[in-house]
């Protein structure tokens, strides 16, 4: 077979264009400049005679390109300079911004983020000349969907964006900490549908601008590029269109509360989330049957709402003794008309409480929660959730709308309770970040008509995590009453002590971390004359359908970056396969982990002996990377004793041994020890052994607790 090579050459034509370069037959190919009769002049790379691999183009106008081509269109990566100093640089797909880019325009605002058909569609950042950025989501060019817009002046608006808009509920923060939270709806601002969270005494006559961005993109069409030279010379900057976004007289475009209807349909939780099965009816039931349940829930949203943002602008400072006391309390009337200091609403009319408001908001700067997200998780358009009570105690439970938070109703007993033990708790909490006990975030009353009074605290959710809980479990170390009927059993219940048939070998330093925490967390609630906690457990099984891959087959090659060769999930024999090393612990990285701080934890990177006594990541071979904290994402085997046959006389005792990944919490520290002359008649009538007793001393409690944990989580041999 013949072999051409190029030829370099020199071609005029017709119409006075020059091509200088390489040629395959007459067309030109490989390296070559052309140079069009108008001025304009390509110097690149040439196939089969059209414009294909990395060149460089420049018009007679000034505007010129150098990057990837494809059939003479801009197609792959490259940057386009305008003559007015305006430089696109990113993805492009035939002749048109598309995927990932960033563009300066000519008065110095830049966009980075996604385009989509030359106008920016997806994530984007926006950030105008005079300091103002927008970081969200895109539509056609304009600001739509979630997202962020922060002033130069130091105000944020976050929250959802509607055709370059604010529409739907968001938190408009001021500089100063004040906050407004509530429905915004595009082009209205009404003033007498005005629906602030006032946060300060008097805000009024209040100033704020935001760009609306339009325009398109600088490139469109499919034409070739000899013949768009005009085309790429248009301006057109989103910086270019702007207009007042808030009238000049007030904030606002915040309007009429946005009720949700009692018939809305209900989000389908996930698994592992927290999980409560249906009761019986109980004295608190009987309270909130039917509608005053739904209205229970709008004043929560209300009064969280309010105080949440009355507080937050507070100048931060430590708290004091006063800050604890009966007069520590922030009250407000929610008529239904609204008020001065209150919106109009569609519940009944309430009376609101909040309990020491300083020391939570505290309590939530401590636990690293942004207040505008806590507002947002509990109080946002997609409501609360209303839960059954999974115990004895007869509490109403409301989940957040994103699980992250759950509600529990209190009866006096324990608000008194925890409102004594506070203080000390706030100490601490604030001592130990790995305190495995319960997070609190805010106390609060509804006082109804007819005088009816509901106590509830806000509380983190431990189950609202990466991985999905298969089972969990309640444990207080006592045999008294602790199992499940069999027939009660469903997927979601939560197990008892005597259910309980593993046994959990950790890593020696993490047991280690776990039993340190747990021994200071027990003699604080000892300290407070606190019983009848418990440890909540919850398990991941790794690869739960199939458990019997626990050992390492010969030969398997492992790669310690969280993969081995039996990753591929299938055998040559169609068998669906399991690594065998389900669970790897690798040395902590914060870039390759979420390090965010959880409604639950907020703890330090645990250390693992097996790993040279580093900070630990926990690696799911092909499914995922966690970062390894106190209670949670600790990596343990679980070994099950398997019961054998009464004629088998092998003295071997068999075992099942699975990966698991557990999740665990200090639970239900509200209970005082005001209940001995019920444990002392049940003990002198019935001569139960006290450590079956349910309810006991403090210290005894304690002890019996941390006992029956160690058998559970037994020590390395």
């Amino acid at each position: 077979m013949l072999y051409f090579p190029p030829r370099i050459n020199k071609k005029i034509l017709s119409n006075g264009d020059v091509y200088v370069g390489d040629f395959k037959g007459e067309l030109p190919h490989g390296k070559g400049k052309y140079l069009w009769s108008d001025g304009t002049v390509y110097d690149g790379e040439w196939k089969g005679g059209k414009m294909t691999g990395k060149g460089h183009i420049s018009w007679a106008a000034g505007a010129k390109y150098e990057g990837e081509f494809s059939g003479s269109y801009l197609h792959g990566f490259g940057t386009f300079t305008r003559p007015d100093g305006s430089e696109y640089r990113g993805s492009w797909r035939m002749n048109i911004q598309h995927g990932l880019g960033t563009k300066l325009y000519s008065n110095l605002d830049v966009y980075e983020g996604c385009w989509k058909e030359g106008v920016h569609e997806g994530n984007g950042r926006y950030s105008w000349s005079n300091g103002n950025v927008y970081v969200g989501n895109w539509k056609g060019g304009i600001m739509n969907g979630r997202g962020i817009m922060k002033w130069i002046s130091g105000d944020i608006f976050d929250g959802s964006w509607s055709n370059g808009l604010r529409h739907g509920s968001g938190v408009y923060r001021f500089a100063d900490g004040g906050f407004y939270f509530g429905t915004w709806t595009k082009g209205s601002h009404d003033a007498s549908t005005l629906n602030l969270v006032e946060v300060e005494a008097q805000r009024t006559s209040i100033r704020r601008s935001v760009s609306e961005l339009s325009g398109s993109g600088s490139l469109s069409g499919s034409g070739r590029i000899a013949q768009r030279t005009s085309s790429m010379d248009r301006n057109s900057s989103p910086g270019h269109s702007a207009r007042e976004l808030i009238p000049n007289n007030d904030l606002s475009i915040l309007i009429k509360e946005k009720i949700i209807t009692a018939e809305r349909s209900r989000k389908t939780k996930h698994k592992n989330k927290f999980h409560v099965e249906e009761g019986k009816s109980n004295s608190w039931m009987n309270i909130f049957q039917s509608r005053q349940s739904y209205y229970l829930m709008l004043n929560l949203q209300l009064g969280i709402r309010y105080t949440v943002g009355k507080i937050t602008p507070v100048p931060m400072r430590e708290v004091r003794p006063s800050d604890f006391g009966e007069r520590a309390r922030i009250r407000m009337y929610f008529p239904k008309k609204g008020s001065q200091l209150t919106p109009p609403h569609y519940s009944i009319d309430f009376y609101w409480k909040d309990y020491c408001p300083m020391v939570f908001r505290n309590l939530r700067e401590m636990f690293k929660l942004d207040a505008a997200e806590y507002m947002m998780s509990i109080c946002g358009d997609d409501g609360l959730t209303e839960l059954a009570s999974p115990g004895k105690s007869g509490s109403l439970f409301y989940l957040s709308h994103d699980d992250r938070f759950v509600i529990k109703t209190l009866n006096k007993a324990e608000l008194k309770s925890l409102l004594r033990m506070l203080p000390k708790y706030y100490c601490h909490v604030g001592k130990h970040e790995n305190t495995l006990i319960t997070k609190f975030f805010g106390v609060h009353r509804i006082k109804l008509r007819g005088g009816r009074k509901v106590r509830f605290v806000v509380m983190g959710n431990m189950f609202c995590t990466e991985l999905r809980i298969h089972r969990r479990y309640d444990l207080k170390g006592s045999s008294h009453g602790r199992y499940t009927d069999k027939d009660k059993i469903k997927e979601g219940t939560t197990l008892k002590d005597l259910d309980l048939d593993y046994e959990f070998h950790m890593d020696k330093l993490l047991r280690e971390s776990l039993f340190k925490q747990l021994h200071l967390d027990s003699k604080f609630l000892e300290s407070q004359n606190i019983i009848d906690y418990s440890l909540l457990l919850g398990l991941h099984f790794r690869a739960p359908e199939q458990l019997k891959a626990v050992l390492e087959p010969p030969g398997a090659a492992t790669n310690h970056d969280g993969f081995s060769s039996d990753d591929v999930g299938v055998s040559s024999q169609g068998e669906l396969l399991i690594p065998p090393t389900g669970l790897i612990l690798v040395t902590h990285e914060p870039s390759s982990v979420n390090t965010a701080p959880g409604p639950h934890i907020r703890g330090s990177t645990l250390r693992a002996f097996s790993v040279g006594e580093r900070e630990v990541d926990l690696l799911l071979p092909g499914t995922a990377r966690l970062r390894v904290q106190l209670g949670v994402n600790m990596p343990a085997q679980a070994s099950h004793k398997l019961l054998q046959d009464e004629g088998d006389s092998t003295e071997v005792e068999l075992f099942e041994v699975y990966d698991v990944v557990l999740y665990m919490g200090v639970i239900d520290i509200l209970q005082e020890y005001n209940a001995r002359k019920k444990a002392e008649n049940a003990y002198k009538s019935f001569k139960f052994d006290p450590v079956t007793i349910s309810v006991v001393e403090p210290k005894l409690y304690a002890q019996r607790f941390i006992n029956f944990l160690q058998k559970v989580f037994p020590e390395p041999p």
